[in-house]
């Protein structure tokens, strides 16, 4: 997120200008980039699933370093039950807390911009007393605080130009993207990409305006180093908020990856879709923030059940 190193600002110059002299040697470059590689773990606990796709992944070491302040970003959005399926599910966001204080962390914090009453979400979706039931004084669920959002630049944003987002989340040495899988009345679905907006600040509706352009310009600036889609349960219907168990549908699936597009795509197919249906991750793909074509992503699947 940081600006470019003077190594890295002549690397890419020396690219750029011998792949203008010699044709096709771009798509040569572009064709040996590593294919991203997701996990899908299914039939399992929230927390066998989790940890045994963060597993796949090469293990939770392979993202936290002992010392390391992490910022794990759930949806907590409303004041809803787990098993209403609007919110993470609490055991997935609890297991990843206990993984990264297995790995060392200093500090892992656990919060999100909710749209109905903070507390009734935190308390009721499951979420804060699953992380407090840890025990562990490393690991706190905070609200996000009004003083702590600050103005930053979204340089490659079409629509987004500027917008206040939380300082917490910009300063984390580790951030983690933990979203719930499910309808949404105008993004179509909700996944890791709109998962973002719950770190933005000021009056979120204007963002509706060009919501699709601008989910995916607060992704050009606002990464994560480990997406987790939860889709222990989905919400088929009526979201994002949802409310009517008739519209959840329990898959005990998680997927995780560290490219935001692919993750989502993945999501997609979870509904009946591709991800080029969903128009704000077809346009994230268009900006280049990831994958979109499953066939050019690496998949590690694990049936739990079948041992």
């Amino acid at each position: 997120m940081g600006a470019l190193s003077r190594r890295e600002f002549i690397r890419g110059a020396v690219v750029a200008s011998v792949g203008a002299s010699l044709p096709g040697l771009e798509g040569l470059l572009a064709a040996a980039a590593p294919l991203p590689t997701l996990a899908v773990t299914r039939n399992g606990t929230p927390e066998a699933l989790t940890r045994a796709a963060i597993g796949e992944l090469g293990g939770i070491g392979k993202f936290v370093t002992r010392g390391d302040v992490v910022l794990v970003k759930p949806n907590i959005g409303w004041d809803r039950s787990p098993e209403q399926a609007a919110n993470t599910n609490p055991e997935v966001v609890a297991t990843v807390v206990r993984l990264c204080l297995e790995a060392g962390a200093r500090k892992v914090r656990v919060m999100d911009r909710s749209c109905n009453d903070p507390r009734r979400c935190y308390r009721n979706s499951g979420i804060l007393d699953a992380v407090n039931a840890i025990g562990d004084p490393a690991a706190t669920v905070e609200f996000m605080d009004d003083r702590r959002f600050v103005p930053v630049e979204f340089a490659r944003g079409q629509s987004l130009k500027k917008w206040a987002v939380c300082q917490d989340v910009l300063e984390a040495d580790r951030r983690f993207n933990l979203a719930i899988a499910k309808h949404h009345n105008a993004a179509r679905l909700t996944m890791c990409l709109k998962n973002t907006m719950g770190v933005l600040g000021g009056n979120r509706g204007n963002i509706h305006h060009d919501l699709d352009q601008m989910i995916a310009d607060m992704n050009s600036r606002i990464t994560y180093d480990l997406y987790l889609l939860d889709a222990v349960r989905i919400l088929t219907g009526n979201g994002p908020q949802g409310g009517r168990l008739a519209d959840v549908k329990r898959l005990d699936t998680l997927i995780a990856g560290t490219d935001p597009v692919a993750t989502d795509a993945y999501g997609a197919t979870l509904f009946g879709i591709t991800g080029r249906d969903v128009p704000h991750v077809a346009q994230a793909a268009s900006a280049g923030l990831g994958e979109i074509d499953l066939t050019r992503v690496h998949m590690k699947k694990r049936d739990l059940a079948a041992g």
